[in-house]
C-alpha cells in the first residue's frame, strides 16, 4: 500500500515528537511519524530501572508542555515515559506503530520510504530521528569468546538484583558506567574499569549547565571563534544523588581497563588477574542509521555530514537527536527543542509549496 505526505519522520521518541510539534504549529505541511515501538516512550522504555535524569522536571521538557514536577527528585524513566505518552496524545501527533522503516530511497519527486509492514510512503522530505539506543557498541577484547561468565550491555541491563553476591566488572567511565557501578557496588563485589581516572563534574552541575555550555560552544564555532572546550572541559560524569552517595562512601574505586579475558575472569597488562562472574558494558551507542544505507551518505565515523540538521549531500534529508553533530544537546529532552524548531523552519523553506493531504 502506498501513502503520500510532505514529510516522513522516522522515530517516535522525544526527537520525532518535538519535530512533529513544530511542524503542526509552525507549518501547513502534511506529515507522519513512523515508530517501530508498540507503545509510546521511545528509548526510555529500554533504560535500566533506576536511571535518573540529570535535571529536575522543569528543565527536562519538550516544546509546548512542561514535564510535571516530581518534587525534589530528578525524574526517573517511568516518569519520562508517562510524559511522552501524554505529549503524543495531547497534541494528537500522527504516530503510526509498529512500523519499522527498512530503507529510504531517492526518487524523482523526493523519497520512497519502505517499511517491513509492506507499506511504502512517498515524501518530499525525510526526518531521521531514530536515536542510538538500538545500536549498542560492544568493544572487542582478546579472549572474550572464551569467557564463561555473563556479558550484558547497559542497553539490556535490568537492575542490580541479578548480580547480588557476585563478582561484577562494570566497564565505562561516563554516566551510565558511574550510575550502574554505584548500584552494583551496593550488592556485589565491584570492579569498575575505565580508561584513565573518572572525570567528575562539580556536584552542583546538572543538565541545565551542560546544555548551556554545549550551546555556547556551538555558537562560538558557528561564529568562527576559538573552541571554548564545551562539556568535555567540565568533565563527563554528572554526580546525581545515587552516584554521589556511592562515591562519598568510598564504593567507587576505578581500575584501568583490563587487557584480556580468561575463561573465568580478566587480566591486566601487568599480569594481574581478577575472577569475575559478569561484565556489564557501559560503552555507549552508535547512531541507528541502517535505514539510510541506500542513500550512501554516512561518513567513516558513522555520522552524516550536516549543515544544521540538513544533510549536506542529500537535499530534503534531516537528522535530529543523534548528538552534538545534529545540534548542541540534541539527544536530550532539554536540548532537542531548538534543533526541532530549526528543522521545522528548514522544512518549511525547502517545501515552499505543500502537497495536498491524500484521503485515507
Amino acid at each position: 500500500m502506498g501513502h503520500q505526505v510532505d514529510v516522513v519522520i522516522i522515530g517516535g521518541g522525544q526527537a520525532g515528537l518535538a519535530v512533529g510539534w513544530y511542524l503542526r504549529r509552525r507549518t501547513d505541511l502534511s506529515f507522519v511519524i513512523l515508530d517501530d515501538q508498540e507503545i509510546p516512550g521511545g528509548a526510555w522504555r529500554h533504560t535500566w530501572p533506576s536511571l535518573r535524569l540529570f535535571s529536575q522536571a522543569s528543565y527536562s521538557s519538550l516544546p509546548g508542555r512542561l514535564m510535571p514536577s516530581t518534587g525534589a527528585d530528578n525524574p526517573d524513566a517511568a516518569h519520562v515515559i508517562d510524559y511522552l505518552t501524554d505529549y503524543e496524545t495531547r497534541y494528537e501527533l500522527p504516530v503510526r506503530r509498529s512500523v519499522h522503516v527498512s530503507a529510504v530511497h531517492r526518487d524523482d519527486e523526493g523519497f520512497r520510504v519502505q517499511t517491513t509492514t509492506g507499506d511504502t510512503w512517498s515524501a518530499r522530505a525525510v526526518v531521521s530521528a531514530t536515536g542510538t539506543w538500538s545500536q549498542p557498541f560492544w568493544p572487542t577484547v582478546p579472549g572474550q569468546r572464551a569467557f564463561t561468565g555473563t556479558q550484558v550491555h547497559s542497553a539490556h541491563y535490568g537492575g542490580p538484583a541479578a548480580y547480588a553476591g557476585k563478582r561484577v566488572a562494570v566497564v565505562g567511565g561516563a554516566n551510565s558506567g558511574a550510575q550502574i557501578a554505584a548500584e552494583i557496588a551496593e550488592v556485589a563485589e565491584l570492579t569498575w574499569c575505565l580508561k584513565g581516572e573518572p572525570h567528575w563534574l562539580p556536584d552542583e552541575v546538572d543538565g541545565r549547565e551542560l546544555f548551556r555550555v554545549a550551546t555556547e560552544r556551538s555558537r562560538a564555532l558557528a561564529a568562527g571563534q576559538p573552541d571554548p572546550g564545551g562539556v568535555a572541559a567540565l568533565g563527563n560524569i554528572v554526580v546525581v544523588p545515587p552516584v554521589k552517595r556511592a562515591r562519598d562512601a568510598g564504593l567507587l574505586h576505578p581500575e584501568p581497563m583490563f587487557d584480556r579475558f580468561t575463561p573465568t575472569g580478566v587480566t591486566w597488562a601487568d599480569g594481574r588477574e581478577q575472577e569475575v562472574d559478569a561484565v556489564i558494558w557501559c560503552t555507549g551507542f552508535r547512531p541507528a542509521l541502517r535505514h539510510l544505507r541506500p542513500l550512501q551518505v554516512r561518513e567513516a565515523d558513522g555520522t552524516i555530514r550536516t549543515d544544521g540538521t540538513a544533510s549536506v549531500q542529500v537535499p530534503g534529508l534531516y537528522l535530529v537527536g543523534y548528538g552534538d553533530w545534529t545540534g548542541p544537546g540534541s539527544a536530550t529532552l532539554i536540548g532537542v527543542g531548538p534543533t526541532a524548531k530549526a528543522t521545522a523552519a528548514a522544512l518549511k523553506r525547502h517545501l515552499a509549496t505543500p502537497a495536498p493531504v491524500p484521503a485515507r
